[in-house]
């Protein structure tokens, strides 16, 4: 510190007490730095940090395993020039903190990756990736054992289920005091086979076995067959109105789309007691196409909602049971509105009724020149 007199001294003191302060953070923001850095490297994940432009900052030895970097090589070069896979730069175009993806390695083709990004700092952005490969292997089995199961079961039980119709439908084979008995077999095994078709469904659907069959679908012809056949569940006991925008179509899967309306329209009349009301709209909201289905029914508490779409998760077993759900219907409805770039809403209050809403992006729209009809 230069030796002063007077004001100068104080000065000179002040400046030099504030240069070691800075010495000192200069150490501390070195030492965490390095701690995180240590931290990690010992991470099994692989993590790379980028800048605002994609550049890459730092990795970690499993990020240059998998990814095929080389930090000493590689440090401030935008990672889309050594990561040269469509997904991954489509991904990194978009915001962060989205839902990661898994992509099949570029390095190792046996090897499945997921790929996350997260915000981190004011302008920089973490990007994380994992071998999933052997959770892959497991759900893959998870599938298969789903799908073979569900297939051989099938046969068995319709020819259980043809005999029981046949024995019940000739006069005199079944005596009249077993005849319920009869009756409830034939019920059983109807409801093992909704089970059994819609497990192979969501099977095929979780697996991608089956390409998506997409035109231009009138929706509004759709959801006119829809209407009919909840009528017809209904047999009288509800009110069903249908209010649809004739104009808007969409690019779409028929087959997919009547599933997963169905299976929307038909849990609203299944859970709404008789006397009650079921609301079908059709409409343009935002540049989003919306189906939206509300009732009047028992409505659901909040902590359920957010796992009404996993297999077989009930909110009222009993009540379940005797409305003869398989509990998959909004599994494959997801599945359904994941393949459409949809996505699913549940608004509910317990005692006053739900809505739910399959929400398309404005990609899939299509606008007809005809009159709306309500």
């Amino acid at each position: 510190m230069p030796i002063g007199a007077g004001a100068w001294e104080d000065v000179f003191a002040t400046i030099y007490h504030e240069q070691r302060r800075h010495n000192r953070s200069k150490i501390q923001l070195s030492s965490a730095l390095d701690r995180f850095r240590h931290a990690a490297s010992a991470l099994p994940d692989g993590v790379v940090l980028l800048d605002d432009d994609n550049k890459i900052e730092w990795c970690n030895k499993p990020a240059e395993q998998q990814l095929g970097l080389m930090l000493k090589q590689d440090i401030n070069k935008p990672i889309v020039y050594l990561v040269r896979n469509a997904e991954f730069i489509k991904y990194l175009e978009h915001h962060v903190d989205i839902e990661p993806i898994k992509l099949k390695s570029w390095i190792r083709l046996d090897v499945t990756l997921e790929i996350q990004l997260v915000a981190f700092g004011s302008s920089q952005k973490l990007l994380i990736s994992r071998d999933v490969s052997q959770q892959e292997k497991l759900e893959h089995m998870r599938r298969d054992f789903i799908a073979n199961v569900s297939h051989e079961l099938r046969t068995p039980l319709t020819v259980v289920g043809g005999f029981l119709e046949t024995l019940s439908d000739m006069d005199g084979a079944v005596p009249e005091n077993l005849r319920n008995y009869f009756g409830m077999m034939q019920e059983q095994t109807s409801r093992m086979r909704l089970l059994i078709e819609d497990l192979l469904t969501l099977s095929q659907l979780e697996s991608g076995a089956t390409s998506l069959d997409e035109a231009e679908l009138d929706v509004y012809a759709l959801l006119s067959n829809i209407l009919n056949e909840a009528k017809s569940l209904s047999n009288g006991q509800h009110t069903i109105s249908l209010e649809a925008n004739q104009t808007l179509a969409l690019v779409a899967s028929n087959q997919e789309l009547h599933s997963a309306f169905g299976n929307l329209v038909g849990n609203a009349v299944r859970y709404t007691p008789d006397g009650g009301s079921i609301s079908i709209k059709w409409e343009e909201i935002n540049q989003e196409a919306i189906f939206s289905v509300t009732d009047t029914g028992l409505g659901i508490e909040q902590q359920h909602i957010d796992r009404l779409t996993e297999r077989f998760y009930r909110v009222d077993r009993s009540r379940s049971r005797g409305t003869g759900g398989t509990g998959l219907g909004l599994s494959i409805v997801k599945h359904i509105l994941n393949r459409h770039q949809a996505r699913l809403e549940i608004i509910s209050e317990y005692g006053k009724g739900s809505t739910f809403k399959a929400v398309f992006p404005k990609t899939r729209i299509v606008h007809k020149q005809t009159a709306m009809i309500k």
